[in-house]
């Protein structure tokens, strides 16, 4: 059974593919200020440049900011999920602020219906939806959803009202066409990051684990030298004059394990501090 077909009975949920709704692409409800949008788009792109960690709930901000939306927010299938716990709510704003991580079943879900018909949807909940959830919510009088994918990951970035029937218009559909492809980016980039930072940090755990491995061979030739002298009896002096030497050389040597010891640590400090610079 399909994603669209569990959800077909009462369940709370109305979801109508955008493609075919007549009646959606006939409403003119606002007008457009393109100053406004152009601030909106700046200030993504700007977030998206100095923190890329944020962006995600940028863009919600911006949805309800340039949408006019009572809610705004971005989901994601989870990379370990169950058919009770498959989407994480990653990013909210709005009066839907307060479910920032929430997590919701695979069915019935909105979310599910839009990633199985891979377009934009609009859809309405009700009390029922939310009954069957456990949770107390404002219902959704109207709505939008569209999917985004990167790679083996997908999602949708949301807007909703709560109290009016008919909140938006195509020019909304096509602004959170843009945010959406704005979603996928952002994720995408800090996947790319993060494997930048895996891969930088396997480069200098190599490095410094070559260069102290060079260091500890010249002590340990040494004490191999003299441990050999000793035994063939080519070393004259006394035992303490033969600790003298063998301790400077196991000084060495413990320094050397002390560095070895602290190289995680120091890699993460390293990684972590390059993950803050400016990308």
């Amino acid at each position: 059974m399909s994603v669209a077909e569990a959800n077909s009975v009462d369940t709370g949920l109305e979801v109508i593919d955008l493609r075919d709704d007549a009646e959606f692409a006939a409403r003119r409800l606002h007008p457009r200020n393109a100053a406004v949008q152009l601030e909106g788009m700046q200030r993504l792109a700007r977030a998206f440049v100095e923190s890329p960690d944020t962006i995600l709930q940028e863009l919600v901000n911006a949805a309800v900011d340039l949408c006019g939306a009572d809610s705004s927010g971005i989901s994601m299938e989870q990379e370990v999920r169950t058919d009770e716990n498959f989407y994480h709510w990653v990013a909210t704003a709005g009066e839907y602020a307060g479910f920032l991580h929430a997590t919701l079943p695979r069915s019935p879900s909105a979310c599910g219906v839009c990633l199985e018909r891979g377009r934009p949807q609009l859809f309405r909940v009700t009390k029922r939806f939310f009954d069957i959830m456990g949770i107390e919510a404002p219902v959704v009088t109207d709505g939008i959803l569209l999917p985004w994918q990167v790679d083996e990951t997908r999602g949708t970035i949301w807007i909703m009202a709560h109290g009016r029937e008919e909140a938006f218009d195509p020019d909304d559909l096509r602004m959170m066409q843009m945010l959406a492809d704005f979603a996928a980016m952002s994720v995408r980039h800090q996947r790319q990051h993060q494997t930048l930072m895996k891969q930088a940090k396997a480069a200098a755990a190599a490095d410094m684990a070559n260069d102290l491995a060079h260091q500890i061979n010249n002590p340990l030739q040494s004490l191999t030298n003299i441990l050999y002298l000793a035994e063939a009896g080519q070393m004259g002096g006394d035992a303490r004059e033969l600790a003298v030497e063998l301790s400077e050389h196991l000084q060495r040597l413990s320094v050397l394990a002390g560095r070895l010891l602290s190289l995680p640590a120091a890699l993460n400090k390293a990684t972590a501090t390059a993950g803050r610079l400016p990308h």
